[in-house]
């Protein structure tokens, strides 16, 4: 066991006298518990619209009438220039667009949305000023190097919608690769 000694300096700036201390030994024992914590959240004007549009098998951002940048997803406010977007221009985008990054994720972890192994990266739509995060699919993800050097490969995505629809960002079951 450790004994730490802790010494405080005898008169702080607030005028209180402490004396030296020693903390007694501790020894920590850890418990596993797993916790799930179903939460429901107010989606708003914007995202219930931009949700809507999903459902509807388009995708739309709003573009700030103070710096002109189209975001994606919509947003209620700019985070460029900190304009409330309370009169903002809603724009159908482009269903394709370039990936700016991804990650590879090849392990499980509990309660996980989708299956490993999967691919979640951030993509920039055509005509857009910020990257939507989504899963890219579409090829086989079991090797890693494989992996890797497609996505070397991969120029252009474009979304691919699920059958099922619920106006929520899972409307769009991934983005693939365009041959």
């Amino acid at each position: 066991m450790i004994t730490e000694e802790v010494k405080f300096p005898r008169v702080f700036d607030c005028g209180i006298q402490f004396s030296e201390h020693k903390f007694p030994p501790k020894e920590y024992k850890t418990g596993k518990q797993d916790i799930i914590l179903p939460f429901n959240w107010a989606l708003g004007q914007t995202w219930t619209r931009f949700f809507d549009g999903l459902k509807e098998e388009k995708i739309f951002g709003t573009r700030c009438n103070k710096c002109n940048k189209l975001l994606v997803p919509a947003r209620s406010f700019c985070p460029a220039c900190y304009k409330d977007m309370e009169e903002e221009e809603w724009v159908e985008v482009a269903q394709v667009g370039t990936v700016d990054t991804w990650c590879l994720v090849n392990y499980s972890y509990y309660n996980q949305v989708k299956e490993s192994p999967y691919i979640i990266a951030q993509i920039q739509l055509d005509n857009t000023d910020c990257s939507i995060t989504h899963f890219i699919g579409g090829f086989d993800l079991s090797d890693p190097d494989t992996v890797s050097k497609k996505m070397e490969a991969v120029a252009r995505v474009k979304a691919v919608w699920s059958k099922k629809k619920n106006a929520d960002i899972y409307d769009i079951a991934c983005f693939e690769p365009v041959e």
